[in-house]
């Protein structure tokens, strides 16, 4: 694979985590103290919440890694693990775009 085409495919990681994440931000919303919804709805609902913002973190993250990826091509810091210095499988790179680690030094 050229490294324009890894571009292209981390420009498109990139769309889809930001359509995600503005998804998720409007999911996780404040839940109004509304007195139609009832006391279990309400519970479920600050439940969601919070599980919405928690893929909004992850997201947020991922999309920082994506973002710091496409930075790097075309460096000699492209597909080297932050930590160890080596080598990160081409394979690795294509499912996980967004990381910056050897699958050992990810573990």
């Amino acid at each position: 694979m050229k490294s324009s085409e890894l571009k292209t495919l981390l420009e498109n990681s990139i769309r889809r985590t930001e359509k995600r994440i503005a998804q998720y931000k409007s999911l996780s919303g404040p839940v109004a103290p509304d007195n139609a919804i009832g006391r279990v709805s309400r519970m479920d609902a600050i439940n969601n919440k919070g599980v919405m913002e928690a893929a909004l973190r992850k997201s947020e993250e991922q999309l920082k890694g994506l973002k710091r990826n496409l930075s790097k091509i075309g460096t000699d810091d492209f597909g080297k693990c932050t930590k160890c210095g080596n080598r990160i499988p081409f394979e690795r790179i294509l499912l996980a775009p967004e990381s910056s680690f050897c699958v050992n030094c990810a573990r």
